[in-house]
């Protein structure tokens, strides 16, 4: 009886104007963004290709019991196992019992993402995607179409490894609805944070020139969303990009915020994000003010996840363990977050600057609900990758 209902609600939802002058359309991103990149490929250090997928598994991977759990939380069960500021893995071992019942753990990675029982990178959405657009890459090279991604999806993604925005454009795909109409029909989150975890590969494969990396991140992102979950796609694409070429996290995030367009929330998200974790270097006051700036938005929309990267990564100022550890203390989307500035800090610094206990307990090795990637070894995906580079 309720289905007619939620029919009305979510048409009335697929009709809100954004409440700014923010467009999904390539060319308008493009034009509302004075300062886009100039393509500038150029060649790049393989253990830096490396370090960016084993700088996204770990920060995957420290993220995954704390999902769901907000701040005080995390911070509560990291300081009674001596963890505060964190820098290790999260652990059960000594943790006391008041605090495992007032925050349990993730139930779904709790079992293999704890410095207990990690052994290997476990199987998640956030490794899911990169693995994919590699796999698309492999198939129909750079000229990939948003159709592309749609078949891929169907082909090789299980629909019960997808979630929100995702989940919504691939039931949308097998009622025959074709992008990009996939991510406006009946999706109420369509500005969430799904596609802005699924692009890293396609900075990867364009080192140095991020507007090349944005361009495919938005082919994908379109499948699933718009407006900010779209820009929120080209962002970590345009620094995943320049990341594998650059000497500082500035040039970083001057590349992605290159791609975000004037006035769009997400810029200003992510203008308010750097300029308050470079002026205080105190992180618990730097996420307060995230904290209080967005609090009327979901703990998974696009644009507070891309402030607190971009905080992250200010913060951590290219050392690892503080740059990952910032992006997971935020409390928002752990995992995800926590991949995206693994990523791209791996990148940077390189598969030897990353410190042997985030890397060692994942045996190089990675689980994937993916076909033909269950098992695959991390330094296999990294030559893979650098052989789709132009």
């Amino acid at each position: 009886a309720l289905r007619p209902l939620a029919d009305e609600l979510l048409a009335e939802l697929d009709a809100l104007p954004s409440p700014r002058h923010e467009p999904t359309a390539l060319p308008e991103i493009i034009a509302a963004c004075p300062g886009w990149p100039a393509a500038t490929p150029a060649t790049v250090e393989q253990d830096r290709v490396y370090g960016a997928w084993l700088g996204r598994a770990a920060g995957c991977v420290l993220g995954k019991p704390v999902e769901k759990i907000p701040r005080e939380g995390i911070r509560a069960i990291a300081e009674a196992t001596g963890n505060w500021p964190i820098r290790g893995w999260f652990t059960a071992k000594g943790l006391p019992q008041e605090i495992a019942e007032r925050w349990p753990w993730n139930r779904r990675s709790a079992v293999n993402s704890l410095a207990e029982n990690l052994d290997g990178t476990p199987e998640d959405d956030d490794l899911n995607f990169p693995m994919l657009a590699l796999a698309l890459l492999e198939r129909h090279g750079p000229d990939f179409t948003t159709d592309d991604v749609a078949q891929a999806w169907l082909d090789e993604l299980p629909a019960g490894r997808v979630f929100t925005a995702e989940r919504i454009a691939y039931r949308n795909l097998l009622l025959g609805i074709e992008p990009p109409r996939t991510a406006t029909y009946h999706n109420p989150f369509r500005e969430w944070i799904g596609a802005q975890i699924r692009t890293d590969l396609y900075g990867w494969v364009n080192p140095g020139d991020p507007a090349t990396a944005a361009a495919m991140a938005h082919r994908d992102a379109r499948l699933s969303q718009t407006a900010n979950g779209v820009y929120g796609a080209m962002f970590a694409a345009a620094m995943c990009a320049t990341a594998l070429v650059a000497d500082s996290v500035d040039e970083v995030l001057r590349a992605g915020r290159a791609v975000l367009p004037e006035g769009s929330r997400m810029a200003d998200a992510v203008d308010e994000a750097v300029a308050s974790a470079r002026a205080e270097r105190d992180l618990d006051r730097v996420l307060d003010g995230l904290h209080e700036r967005h609090a009327g938005l979901h703990w998974v929309h696009s644009v507070n996840n891309a402030a607190l990267v971009a905080a992250a990564l200010a913060h951590g100022d290219g050392d690892f363990t503080r740059s990952v550890s910032a992006a997971v203390a935020g409390g928002w989307d752990t995992d995800s977050d926590g991949a995206t500035v693994g990523s791209i800090t791996g990148a940077l610094g390189g598969a030897p600057a990353i410190p042997e206990a985030w890397t060692a307990p994942l045996r190089d090795r990675m689980s994937s609900s993916l076909t033909g990637f269950d098992g695959v070894r991390i330094s296999d995906l990294a030559a893979r990758t650098a052989a789709l580079r132009p």
